[in-house]
């Protein structure tokens, strides 16, 4: 049966839909469907929304800028590492600063006051690494959220390799995310994906002398927190990779989005060696045992008059336990603890060799000032772990399900991700995660043992046709293979698929559902809503290449006992190797055990209040639920 994709302008909210009657299509803008056609499946706006394409690389310019940021927030001693020069990939910058991936708004919005753009190629920021760390020089503001983004953002480029798209739709601004440093009076940051925007409040602290150096009465930027600029970049790349991420179909979603994005916060964080090397001092050789060292945006949350960090990945006296009733924050705090946890685990393996080199065997230390020499080097290996597990909760997200994600199918990403890179696994981070995480009472659906073979995600249940179209050798590029060629090529690529997953003896394997399903009152088309190339290089230097792609499905419920109508997401994640054989199809349906049932009693309870609402017999989404997800 032959079908073709719709041309992107004839897309309807934001999708290119693909028509079937027979062998009639509908493929022309503006020209209505023949009479009986129905959509087979449609293309999703994201499969086409990219980056501009990097400018060609030029001998005569450097690669890299350095600029100097906060590794925590003002209120840290410079004893400890509170500044650190980062290098920032080096291009050309507008004043602002403005590049290719980001674009400082130098309004203050509270004042209605335009500070003059910052011009990092002016001679003495050039030659200096930038302006000097200050809270009270606005220049400074606009270079730390600058600075920081890019380097988040490089982060995940490694570790997937490709360039990363926004989820936002947004075409003003050449696609450009905006950073807004002074955007409202408030001691708080969120992500607005209407504006395509990063905004960062600020106020003034309340009287905490003694608890922190701060004055009374002392204005506090969120945007001189390292942690709030990574964690609110993080919720922005993150709803590029998972739009529906951002939809809270039940308790784990949106406190997964914190989570992730508090451990990125964290990890990036504990790349920057001096302010390691420090806290490895004051902990006698223990990060888990150094106060503040877990902790996220410290100054913001005692200018609140917490008394205390915003939030700490290390546990306290007793075990953090999974209860889905906590609220997004908290039951993202277990997420963070238990990772955390593994981290910790890994880090005194890797140690103890040196510990008892340099205790004569005990492994005990003695009393007193930890050796220079021994404080380095356990500062070289947290911060080389911490860039090792960053990279493994980024490649997690290819191998998560595109719906509903839960903590138990993020253990189960994490394990498949690291182990398809990393196979022999030679100091059992896999089991140290898996332990971690099932101390917490955090276990996934669906598994017979706790097993690394059991976790680990399987392949197809069916045999599945090799998708040639699909393979590398048929693939187009902008030269490197983190670039498709053109929207056109990533239509293309989404239509392969597409034809693949309207096959209704493949239905089930993909997790869509039919028609006539029973208790779907109104199943929706699938949608390929994205398609990439994936490249991961190995600790032994291998290249792996792989081709990830989400199909997602709308399904409308009405419940039989008369309730409120809602809304459930079913679909897959497609992995695919560079020969076009489908690896892994990662599937969530609407009609899974027990689904609709977990979907219906979620959106009764209090914690869905907060994001939906019944409105005339049915649940409909509240707007800026991202906007919601602040700090």
């Amino acid at each position: 049966m032959a079908t073709a994709s719709v041309p992107a302008t004839a897309a309807h909210d934001g999708q290119v839909q693909v028509w079937e009657d027979g062998c009639s299509l509908c493929a022309e803008p503006g020209i209505p469907p023949p009479a009986g056609a129905a959509v087979r499946y449609a293309v999703g706006s994201g499969v086409t929304r990219r980056m501009a394409p990097p400018p060609p690389p030029r001998n005569d310019l450097p690669l890299y800028r350095p600029l100097r940021i906060y590794t925590s927030d003002p209120s840290a001693s410079r004893l400890d590492g509170a500044t650190a020069t980062v290098n920032v990939p080096y291009e050309v910058l507008h004043s602002g600063p403005a590049g290719r991936l980001f674009k400082v708004d130098t309004e203050d919005a509270c004042t209605g006051e335009r500070y003059a753009p910052t011009d990092l190629d002016a001679p003495l920021p050039l030659v200096s690494g930038g302006y000097d760390p200050s809270p009270s020089d606005p220049r400074f503001h606009h270079q730390m959220v600058y600075a920081v983004c890019c380097n988040v953002y490089s982060s995940f480029r490694a570790a997937l390799g490709r360039d990363l798209a926004w989820g936002f739709g947004r075409e003003a601004d050449t696609g450009r995310l905006i950073l807004r440093p002074h955007a409202f009076q408030g001691l708080n940051a969120y992500y607005d994906k209407a504006a395509g925007a990063l905004c960062f409040g600020y106020d003034k602290a309340q009287d905490v002398r003694g608890a922190i150096r701060m004055l009374p009465g002392e204005y506090v930027f969120s945007c001189l927190s390292h942690d709030v600029v990574a964690h609110e970049l993080t919720h922005a790349i993150l709803d590029g990779l998972r739009c529906n991420f951002s939809v809270p179909s039940g308790p784990d979603v949106p406190a997964f989005h914190e989570a992730f994005a508090d451990l990125v916060a964290i990890f990036q964080r504990l790349s920057y060696r001096d302010m390691v090397r420090s806290a490895i001092a004051r902990g006698h050789g223990e990060p888990g045992q150094v106060a503040g060292l877990g902790e996220l945006a410290r100054q913001l949350s005692f200018a609140a008059g917490a008394g205390r960090g915003l939030r700490d990945a290390v546990d306290g006296n007793t075990l953090r336990q999974y209860d889905p009733a906590l609220d997004a924050h908290a039951l993202g705090n277990v997420l963070v603890a238990a990772v955390f946890d593994a981290f910790l685990i890994v880090f005194r393996r890797k140690t103890a060799r040196y510990l008892r080199l340099a205790t004569s065997g005990t492994g005990i230390l003695p009393a007193g000032e930890l050796p220079h020499e021994l404080a380095e080097l356990l500062a070289v290996r947290v911060s080389r772990l911490a860039s090792q597990f960053l990279s493994l909760i980024i490649r997690a997200i290819d191998y998560c399900p595109p719906v509903d994600i839960r903590f138990g199918e993020f253990l189960r990403a994490m394990i498949t991700a690291d182990r398809e890179l990393v196979p022999d696994d030679p100091w059992a981070y896999r089991e140290a995660l898996i332990d971690a995480f099932l101390r917490r009472g955090i276990v996934p659906r669906g598994v017979s043992t706790s097993s690394e073979q059991t976790l680990v995600w399987k392949p197809p249940r069916i045999s599945l046709p090799l998708l040639a179209g699909l393979s590398f050798a048929e693939l187009r590029f902008a030269g490197d293979p983190a670039c498709a060629a053109d929207p056109k090529e990533l239509l293309r690529q989404a239509d392969a698929l597409g034809r693949c997953i309207v096959r209704p003896e493949l239905a089930n394997e993909f997790g869509l559902v039919l028609s006539d399903t029973p208790g779907i009152a109104l199943a929706q088309p699938p949608v390929v809503e994205s398609i990439r190339s994936a490249r991961r290089i190995g600790p032994d230097g291998q290249i792996v290449f792989d081709l990830v792609a989400e199909v997602i499905q709308e399904c409308r419920v009405q419940p039989e006992d008369g309730g409120p109508a809602y809304p459930v997401w079913g679909g897959s994640t497609v992995i695919l190797d560079p020969n076009g054989a489908l690896r892994y199809v990662i599937s969530k349906s609407v009609a899974g055990a027990g689904r609709l049932k977990r979907r219906q009693d979620f959106l009764g309870s209090e914690a869905a209040a907060r994001y939906w609402r019944n409105e005339q017999g049915e649940y409909q989404l509240k707007s800026s639920v991202l906007k919601s997800m602040c700090l």
